[in-house]
């Protein structure tokens, strides 16, 4: 965890460094912006201060690619015949939406705030973050499931976890928002960020759980799972990172490097953004992919492969009796019983060039084995019926 936060603590800052002083001035000087572009957006197109370019352009790219994945899965979905498969689309589809809110919540901390922008700041923070938390919580139960027992829960269960846990989160920012807007009569932007912070301790309660729950899925039988439930594991780990390293700078880092006004929005909006994208590539790209991929045709099991379970065959005893298949008897009209029978009185046929042929009741005196007979000896021999012919 300490590394963790060491590795994303500097990447939090190169990106913070963008952020000159050209953010504080008027748009009216800003260089890139139009002259009847409002001031409040002159963080869009400032090229004097790019953070906000920078963070734009990351945004929308994550909001196009979870929109595409969106349709891909849609567009799938009627050819997804495995239920193991098909119930989680639901929960995948409430994470795309969450991911698709954190890129767009990201803008409302670029633009300069007024009371409306940060009623949805303060409203829509907590609720996104629990939304896309509910459903790593919701997919930790579902492969902790499919990993020790080979059937997870239905996709209509998943989703009513997921809304359910975020239900939570919008009475608390309502609460919030209702204690101190409406009954206090306070501005919307007038709050400190430890208000803000303790206001998403249930958000962490549930990155706490669903990294948790996370670690389970490695543990069982159907190892088919436990990729997936590595992913999860990333997608949770990186996450808390991230939460860690905003909260840090938020509270104290800015305050620290005496940045703090200038510096508490777009510490928010890096956050949204980094987040987002670790959820679409840690978590949802390969879960839709797994979605998607169709089910391999059944093959001959591999006799030669040692980690496949041999299959039962039936040891059959030399001392039972096997049933032999009845072969219908076709008389052959050319050789019939009686012209055998009466060869076998006459003591045998006078062969021309090599005299006299042995008769039968000599012929009957020599062991002849049959194919049953070499067959239950194991393929040898026995030379019991030649002593017994010498003896004779």
């Amino acid at each position: 965890m300490v590394l963790g936060v060491r590795w994303t603590a500097p990447l939090l800052l190169l990106l913070l460094s963008l952020l000159g002083d050209g953010s504080s001035q008027n748009s009216s000087t800003s260089r890139g912006c139009g002259l009847d572009l409002p001031p409040r957006y002159a963080a869009l197109c400032d090229l004097e201060a790019v953070w906000g370019i920078v963070l734009e352009a990351v945004a929308g790219a994550g909001a196009l690619t979870a929109l595409l994945l969106a349709l891909i899965l849609l567009g799938r979905l009627p050819f997804i015949t495995e239920q193991d498969k098909r119930s989680p689309v639901g929960l995948l589809l409430l994470l795309l939406l969450g991911v698709l809110g954190l890129f767009g919540l990201s803008f409302t901390f670029i633009i300069q705030p007024d009371n409306e922008v940060c009623i949805a700041r303060r409203a829509l923070w907590g609720v996104l973050f629990a939304l896309c938390f509910s459903c790593l919580l919701a997919q930790g139960w579902r492969l902790r499931r499919l990993v020790r027992h080979g059937k997870g829960p239905g996709g209509w269960q998943l989703s009513c976890v997921a809304l359910s846990l975020t239900l939570v989160q919008v009475i608390i920012a309502t609460e919030w928002l209702v204690l101190t807007v409406v009954r206090e009569g306070k501005q919307a932007c007038d709050y400190q960020p430890v208000d803000f912070t303790l206001a998403c301790g249930y958000v962490m309660v549930l990155l706490s759980t669903s990294l948790a729950l996370s670690l389970f899925s490695l543990c069982g039988k159907f190892h088919k799972w436990k990729r997936n439930g590595v992913c999860l594991i990333l997608a949770s780990f990186f996450s808390v990172l991230l939460w860690v390293a905003w909260a840090g700078f938020y509270l104290y880092g800015n305050s620290a490097l005496g940045r703090s006004p200038v510096w508490d929005d777009p510490s928010l909006a890096v956050a949204l953004v980094a987040n987002g994208w670790v959820l679409l590539l840690f978590h949802a790209i390969p879960e839709v992919h797994c979605s998607v991929l169709p089910a391999p045709p059944p093959s001959a099991p591999d006799y030669f492969d040692t980690s496949q379970l041999p299959p039962r065959l039936r040891e059959t005893s030399f001392d039972d009796e096997v049933p032999l298949p009845h072969r219908p008897f076709v008389e052959n009209k050319a050789f019939s019983f009686d012209e055998h029978s009466a060869a076998l009185r006459a003591g045998g046929h006078r062969n021309g060039s090599l005299g006299t042929r042995p008769s039968a009741p000599f012929r009957s005196n020599v062991y002849q084995p049959t194919e049953m007979a070499v067959l239950l000896n194991g393929g040898t021999v026995s030379t019991a019926g030649w002593q017994h012919t010498r003896t004779q």
